[in-house]
């Protein structure tokens, strides 16, 4: 048999398993998720929900019991099991770890394509396999179409962004149903199957920390320390606290701005950060046409890359350089991404590209 989503009329094959498999969903106190679990069910799989916690900071807020409170009382309306997975380590080591010394090297990471990766689909993976699991499901956003990674039904949700480095052997075992439905079906279904956070609101920010300033979070690990800012013409225009705080393409403030009768905005287009020193333009880096120079470039090394797909040389991709940013045309050979534009890229943030709607993969900017 295979798994079928009728909902709404809207019939979507997604991937071949038996009836009664077991299938374990990552429950995560939402709605995304509390839905993925009450379609498997409705389906007729065995399914046990599964909270991942994971580590907290001392100085944030803790929030993960809360989230828990919810996917348990989740769990009890669909009369499903509840287990709880242990990801602290692997959260603290592979994604905040990862993300702060990224930082302290002056690089942008993404803590959402790490946290995918060593959370969701690494320790839980694992967790669930030991507990006899044949699937994982979580609530993302996307499609799994004999083991290639689609785009979700729902463009302005598409998750493929932060799952480029799921290989095949990850989705031979992962289901997302609710990746071939609208954010609105999705709200009507947890009205439907009267679930406890129907009409709870989307969670925001870093996976599992929420909405957290990064440049707070920081500095808790990362001293503080006065540079210059410097336009692109050479003038300097006040000081900054420290580049390992900003990343290229951010709108900056700054101190003692020089005042202008313009009040253009400051965009970062360079970091040099042996001088502390931030170089910013008032052109929008990510809106407005650029010559290949020293900052803007056409050609990126990628490392860490991901390929579920034969990359074929000469053969024209589109790439993203940010969730949700616009697609890029350009070609891929030897690890290297080439643009047809000049383009502004920090090292450490990701580069994903699709083959039409199918996510083949992508890299971290070298």
């Amino acid at each position: 048999m295979s798994i079928m989503f009728s909902i709404f009329g809207k019939s979507k094959k997604e991937i071949e398993i038996p009836r009664k498999t077991k299938v374990f969903v990552g429950v995560s106190g939402g709605v995304d998720s509390s839905v993925t679990a009450a379609i498997l069910k409705d389906e007729g799989y065995d399914v046990t929900g599964v909270f991942i916690r994971t580590w907290t900071p001392e100085f944030l807020e803790c929030s993960w019991r809360d989230e828990r409170r919810d996917a348990i009382r989740v769990c009890a309306s669909l009369g499903i099991p509840f287990l709880e997975c242990d990801g602290e380590e692997a959260y603290k080591r592979g994604v905040a770890d990862y993300m702060i010394n990224e930082y302290k090297l002056g690089r942008t990471p993404n803590p959402d394509v790490m946290c995918n990766r060593e959370v969701k689909f690494g320790v839980f993976w694992n967790f669930a396999k030991d507990h006899g699991a044949k699937f994982i499901a979580t609530g993302h956003y996307t499609q799994n179409k004999n083991n290639s990674l689609c785009k979700g039904k729902d463009e302005s949700k598409d998750q493929c962004y932060f799952l480029w480095t799921l290989t095949k052997d990850d989705l031979s075992h992962t289901l997302f149903p609710v990746g071939s439905l609208e954010k609105s079906d999705v709200r009507k279904l947890a009205l439907k199957y009267n679930l406890p956070t129907a009409t709870k609101k989307d969670s925001q920010g870093i996976c599992f920390l929420g909405e957290v300033d990064m440049k707070d979070f920081l500095m808790n690990y990362i001293e503080e320390k006065d540079g210059n800012v410097i336009h692109e013409n050479g003038e300097i225009l006040g000081t900054h606290t420290g580049t390992l705080f900003v990343t290229l393409g951010e709108r900056l403030s700054f101190n003692n701005l020089k005042k202008s009768t313009n009040d253009l905005p400051y965009y970062v287009i360079h970091k040099d950060i042996e001088k502390n020193e931030i170089i910013v333009s008032n052109n929008n880096p990510l809106s407005d046409s650029h010559s290949e120079d020293g900052f803007y470039k056409k050609e990126f090394a990628l490392i860490n890359t991901v390929f579920r797909e034969e990359i074929v040389e000469n053969k024209v991709y589109d790439a993203q350089i940010r969730y949700h940013g616009e697609f890029y045309k350009v070609k891929v050979m030897n690890d290297k991404v080439f643009f047809g534009v000049a383009i502004l890229v920090a090292s450490g943030q990701s580069i994903v590209l699709y083959d039409r709607d199918i996510c083949i993969g992508g890299g971290i900017v070298k």
